[in-house]
């Protein structure tokens, strides 16, 4: 419960508030996918009614069928669709909304488009167009933040060696994008320009400024409603400065550190006269137990809900009461238990955890008491180059950290995502590393602890078990393939009279081939080899059920039970020690489907955004060839190794599809 005070938020009348309580009847999500959802379950929970707004790759996404309503803005890119004011304020008119939430990203954080919300006469679910305009900007922010008393990094104005390293960051905006670290001088104009260039296509604006850069300090930020500050959560996990895991409390925070920052950040929200949800994040670094502003979100954040499920709150309600005038100042109880989440993105871990798009063919999460799932995407769902690569945040609030942290990695590991390669592998040994389950907490964490990036394996678990999963999906191929044959289905799949070579399955994993030797004996089809001979791995049984076929397995008297998944030529076995996705490799390959050596071929679909060489010209290993742009980060495509530029096939604006060969670099190895 939230004890409440006399004094009422969110009675200004600045930005064209009408002096009158408004009531609303029908909110216009501005945005898409599992922010849409979010804010969806709580209108309707209240009696609300929903509209959805969405692009052409999105209509068929969850969040459109939930929505009351739903307006297509034609186009594919952000800037035809969600980045359009005009198209979303018409949306809200044809479909009866009285009120837009802007949800986050997109146009969240745009004070122009609130005020185009009011003078349009529909209900602004956000704070002030003039905060939104105070805190849009970092730079003008910063000197706010200073004037009110609140602890600022201040950059040199002509940094010198000795200020490095260095942190470029866009002025609007967030989310990593438009963030460059910058550990040489000589790299400072260069890596201002790749920032500017990253803002500007996120965000619209290509303003950027610098700052020092803490190597290890913390994130935590501060959740306010109004200026009442309803706890804190600590997102110091990143990954090219985007958050991958969230938490609240923030944990090991000295007390009076923890109160100053409370303080700092109701300052912050009241000297803007703040209404509504917002975040202030700070900048922690223990060992001088110091910290300092980085920024005010004013809007919803991704992680707003372990804050949710340790205070007992919805705070989509609460930005309503805001909106309506009908909230007043309060107080949380204190956070119960721990809450942490992580944000599960489709990317290939093999390819440096670029982005990835494609067909999702199965997201099912383990659903237990203390487990939440806010997803943008189901099984069957595209997954689009246009938008950003997230598939779902999971969440668990238990009653310790420990617990919370056990308990989601477990529920990780057991769940079924299958289609497109994740980062959940990595979330898992992050939720296990001892360092994350002993505090030891900073934004440097993944640097500090390379093995969580660079050492998961492509197959789970041991090297023998790795080779009962693929014998396990050996075993399921070969039985799909027996059901299916018009005659003889009683004879066992692989039964020979007289034993010769075993029957061989091949499978891809990751790009290296694996052969699955297999021999049908009296006793049943047994494993002769996979990764090397393994003994005494036999099949107990494989049926057939709803979802595909589960294959049993005994290794040594130790049965473990395998889910497997066959569509087309993609397997994806899933077992107790994790998921195996697999690629059915034919025994034939048709001349026509191989590429030449030195082809230079995009890793996702994407635009080309820069040809940075001519055919013809002279490349060393490394040197860039072009430039893609996908879920609105950068990619770029270097040269293997020296050579020359025999091919470019592909212009500036080109739309690529993920394997198209972008440009061919002959080094004069055939090998190579």
């Amino acid at each position: 419960m939230v004890s409440t005070s006399s004094t009422n938020e969110g009675r200004s009348t600045n930005g064209g508030r009408p002096p009158t309580r408004p009531t609303i009847t029908r909110v216009l999500v501005a945005n898409r996918a599992e922010i849409a959802s979010r804010v969806f379950r709580t209108c309707r929970r209240l009696g609300i009614g929903t509209v959805a707004v969405h692009s052409d790759p999105d209509a068929a996404l969850p969040y459109v069928g939930e929505a009351d309503r739903a307006v297509r803005l034609p186009g594919s890119s952000p800037a035809e669709t969600y980045l359009r004011a005009d198209l979303l304020i018409d949306a809200a008119r044809r479909s009866g909304a009285d009120a837009v939430h802007p949800g986050y990203g997109f146009l969240s954080e745009n004070a122009d488009f609130a005020r185009a919300v009011i003078d349009a006469g529909l209900i602004w679910i956000g704070p002030d167009p003039a905060s939104i305009e105070a805190m849009g900007s970092k730079i003008r922010a910063k000197e706010l933040m200073a004037a009110a008393g609140v602890p600022v990094l201040e950059a040199p104005a002509q940094p010198t060696e000795a200020d490095l390293p260095l942190l470029v960051k866009a002025s609007a905006g967030g989310g990593g994008r438009g963030m460059r670290v910058v550990r040489r001088l000589a790299d400072l104009p260069g890596e201002i320009e790749k920032a500017s260039a990253e803002a500007a296509s996120a965000f619209g604006d290509g303003t950027v400024f610098v700052e020092p850069y803490v190597e290890r300090g913390r994130h935590v930020e501060v959740q306010v409603v109004g200026s009442s500050v309803y706890g804190d959560r600590d997102c110091s996990v990143q990954r090219r400065h985007q958050k991958v895991v969230e938490e609240a409390p923030a944990p090991g925070l000295p007390g009076h550190v923890r109160t100053a920052m409370h303080e700092a950040a109701r300052h912050a929200a009241e000297a803007i006269d703040y209404r509504g949800a917002g975040t202030v994040e700070f900048l922690y670094d223990p060992v001088s137990e110091r910290f300092f502003f980085l920024e005010m979100n004013t809007r919803l954040q991704v992680e707003h809900p372990v804050t949710e499920l340790v205070h007992g709150i919805d705070l989509v309600e609460l930005q309503l009461q805001a909106a309506e005038a009908d909230w007043t100042m309060g107080w949380p109880d204190p956070p119960s238990g721990h809450a942490i989440e992580v944000r599960l993105y489709a990317e290939d871990p093999a390819a440096g955890y670029q982005p990835q798009s494609g067909l999702l063919t199965a997201l099912e999460v383990p659903d237990e008491p203390g487990v939440r799932v806010d997803a943008g995407f189901v099984a069957g769902c595209e997954v689009s180059t246009h938008y950003d690569a997230m598939l779902a945040k999971v969440v668990v609030h238990a009653p310790t950290r420990a617990a919370a942290a056990r308990q989601l990695a477990g529920v990780l590991q057991r769940a079924r995502i299958h289609g497109l390669r994740t980062n959940r592998d990595q979330l898992v040994a992050i939720l296990r590393h001892p360092a994350f389950v002993g505090e030891d907490l900073s934004t440097s964490f993944l640097d500090d602890h390379p093995e969580v990036v660079e050492s998961l394996p492509a197959a789970p678990g041991t090297r023998e078990e790795q080779a009962v999963s693929f014998f396990a999906a050996a075993m399921a191929w070969v039985e799909r393939v027996s059901a299916g044959r018009p005659v003889q289905q009683r004879i066992p799949a692989g039964w020979r009279n007289v034993h010769s070579a075993p029957q061989v399955v091949s499978f891809e994993l990751s790009g290296t081939e694996v052969e699955v030797g297999w021999r049908h004996e009296r006793a049943g089809a047994v494993l002769v080899d996979a990764y090397g001979e393994v003994d005494g791995v036999r099949l107990v049984r494989a049926e057939r059920d709803a979802a595909g076929w589960r294959v049993v397995v005994d290794h040594g008297g130790v049965r473990t039970s395998h889910e497997v998944r066959i569509s087309g030529h993609r397997v994806d076995v899933d077992s107790p020690w994790g998921h195996l996705a697999l690629t059915r490799v034919p025994r034939f390959v048709d001349p026509a489907d191989q590429v030449a050596s030195g082809s230079l071929l995009a890793p996702m679909p994407g635009t080309v955004v820069r040809v940075a060489v001519e055919p013809g010209a002279s490349v060393e290993a490394g040197d860039t060839v072009l430039v893609l742009e996908a879920m609105k980060m950068q990619h770029t495509v270097s040269a293997p190794a020296a050579g020359t530029v025999t091919e470019i096939n592909v212009r500036t604006g080109a739309q690529v599809a993920a394997g198209e060969v972008l440009a061919v670099v002959d080094t004069g190895d055939e090998e190579a």
